[in-house]
């Protein structure tokens, strides 16, 4: 009986299974070799803790708390720059006052001290920090009473009355920046000076002093809040990175008072640590209200044509929408309004008030009439350019139309008195400027010998118009030159 050829002995399947094993293995020990070279080249870009100067942090940090002297006449000016710049609307004016201002001292005080259990430091921060708030708002204050163009409300000042979940990300991420340049051997002052630009911890303050100026505790609480913000979230940074970094413990010598400042600093910690997140977490929902409102309003009501939306108003306190519209609302439109606001999935429980107005507003009217009058100057011109083309057409000669025979004539008669010419065309063209009205333009298309200076072709051109519009009996012409 023959042999196949294919009947491999037990010796080499054993081989064959070894040499998959040993293959198998090679490539798990490259992607083994991959994953911890992937690993050490993150570990290596992203560490920082051996770039630390614990003590001189700290030392600087603290060298920074004290609010008195020069720093509280920077305060000052910083506060008056700000306001007038916020009154001017100008940012760049403002983002000048944010690089003067010394507001970041106690605020990361307060961060280091609450990590390191520093109990000294942390009053010391505390107290520091009131006296630059009040001294603030009352610098701002006196600025927008007395001030003759103190109660203009402008972008700026607006920009600052209602802080949404960028407001946070925006604290706590400069925050982070702020300590981390800090900690770092031989501080990037770029990085602590564009932090003080985002974080934007001035402004607010100056727009609370306006709030109070003008009585408006609507504007003094909203800005009051983005500051509160900004200072808690940069302070719960500083807290975090200091942990992570494990800057050590400041220890006593009395153990009763250690343990007594460690829970008063374990209090305080968690207390840093809760309120920003219930902070995040109620902006986050506002937020989340405030992007679907505006969605509703622009998807279902500013694309319909048929609906004249005069204002709205979002009540998030009490879940009321409130539409005033120009014209009467039927009762199917609004039924198909309520229908589409349940699709929304955190305002569906809104109570959604309609108003409508029987009589259509002067406004609306007056702008309805612009519009239509616009359309009607578009459509006479349209008709009037569609009447000058019959007419052409009906008559080749009229208004610079000419036959082949009649243009032949033309350019043999234009070579022979103007003998510097190379090319002579001439035609009828429709032109519009304002994209809205049509014109009928006659042109000439001339060129002209190389050899010739600008001022001899301007000079013969000038000739050639007034030759041309003579001979052909035209109010206007235009030369163009190749």
């Amino acid at each position: 009986m023959e042999e196949s050829k294919f009947n491999f002995t037990e010796d080499e399947s054993v081989n064959q299974d070894k040499a998959v094993a040993q293959s198998k293995e090679a490539v798990k020990k490259d992607a083994q070799g991959l994953f911890q070279s992937i690993k050490q080249f993150l570990s290596e870009l992203l560490a920082f803790k051996e770039d630390t100067d614990r003590d001189a942090t700290i030392e600087a940090i603290k060298g920074d708390i004290p609010f008195k002297g020069a720093t509280a006449w920077i305060l000052i000016c910083s506060i008056f720059v700000a306001s007038i710049g916020l009154n001017a609307n100008s940012t760049a004016v403002v983002i000048g006052a944010m690089l003067i201002s010394p507001l970041m001292g106690p605020i990361l005080g307060v961060g280091m001290s609450i990590a390191i259990n520093d109990i000294d430091s942390l009053k010391k921060s505390l107290v520091n920090l009131a006296v630059m708030i009040i001294l603030s708002l009352l610098t701002a204050y006196l600025f927008f009473k007395f001030f003759p163009l103190g109660s203009q409300e402008t972008s700026e000042l607006l920009g600052r009355t209602k802080p949404d979940l960028r407001d946070v990300f925006i604290a706590f991420f400069g925050g982070l920046a702020l300590i981390i340049a800090r900690t770092k051997k031989g501080t990037i002052a770029s990085v602590i000076f564009g932090v003080a630009i985002a974080t934007a911890l001035m402004p607010p303050l100056c727009t609370a002093g306006y709030g109070l100026a003008q009585g408006n505790m609507d504007y003094f609480g909203g800005a009051m809040y983005l500051f509160g913000i900004n200072t808690i979230f940069i302070a719960l940074a500083t807290f975090l990175v200091l942990k992570v970094l494990r800057f050590p413990m400041l220890k006593y010598a009395n153990s009763k008072r250690r343990r007594n400042i460690s829970r008063l600093a374990l209090l305080i910690a968690i207390i840093v640590m809760v309120w920003p997140v219930y902070t995040f977490i109620k902006v986050f929902k506002e937020s989340q209200v405030e992007n679907e409102y505006e969605m509703f309003v622009l998807d279902e009501i500013e694309s319909n044509e048929s609906l004249w939306l005069q204002r709205k108003k979002l009540d998030s306190e009490n879940n009321k929408i409130t539409l005033y519209f120009n014209g009467e609302i039927n009762q199917a439109t609004e039924t198909d309004l309520r229908n589409e606001l349940n699709k929304f999935e955190h305002i569906k429980d809104f109570n959604l008030v309609i108003n409508g107005n029987k009589n259509v507003s002067a406004e609306r009217l007056m702008d309805l009439y612009d519009k239509a009058l616009i359309t009607i100057e578009e459509k006479d011109s349209l008709i009037k350019a569609m009447q000058q083309e019959i007419q052409l057409l009906n008559n080749p000669k009229n208004r610079g139309m000419l036959t082949v025979n009649d243009f032949t004539n033309l350019a043999k008669d234009a070579k022979i008195k103007f003998s510097d010419l190379e090319h002579f065309g001439f035609a009828k063209m429709l032109r519009s400027n304002d994209f809205k009205k049509v014109d009928t333009v006659v042109v000439a298309n001339v060129k002209w010998k190389p050899s010739l200076t600008d001022s001899i072709i301007n000079s013969k051109e000038k000739e050639l118009l007034n030759w041309v519009k003579n001979e052909m009996k035209l109010k206007t012409l235009e030369i163009k030159r190749d």
